[in-house]
C-alpha cells in the first residue's frame, strides 16, 4: 500500500516540460527571452512563431511561466533547434 502511494505521488511531481530531442523533463528557460536548454542533454532550442509542421503563426509570449510551447493547431512542438 505504501509503495502504490508513493508511485503516485512521483507521478504527480512536474519536473517541466519535455526536450524536443531527448525527451527528459528539463527543458529551462535561458537569460535570452525564448531559447531554451535541456539540462540533461544540453541541446538548445528556440521559440518559433511559425509552427514547422503545419505553417501556423501564433503569437510568441516570451515569459518563461506562460510560454507556449505547442502549435495550437496542431500540437507539434514550436521549439527549433538551435
Amino acid at each position: 500500500m505504501d509503495g502504490e502511494r508513493a508511485m503516485s505521488a512521483r507521478a504527480a511531481v512536474e519536473l517541466g516540460p519535455q526536450c524536443p530531442d531527448c525527451g527528459e523533463p528539463w527543458l529551462r528557460p535561458t537569460n535570452l527571452p525564448g531559447r531554451y536548454r535541456c539540462v540533461y542533454c544540453l541541446h538548445r532550442f528556440e521559440l518559433t512563431s511559425v509552427c514547422p509542421n503545419c505553417g501556423e503563426h501564433s503569437t510568441i509570449v516570451r515569459m518563461s511561466s506562460t510560454a507556449i510551447l505547442r502549435c495550437n493547431s496542431c500540437g507539434d512542438s514550436m521549439l527549433q533547434p538551435i
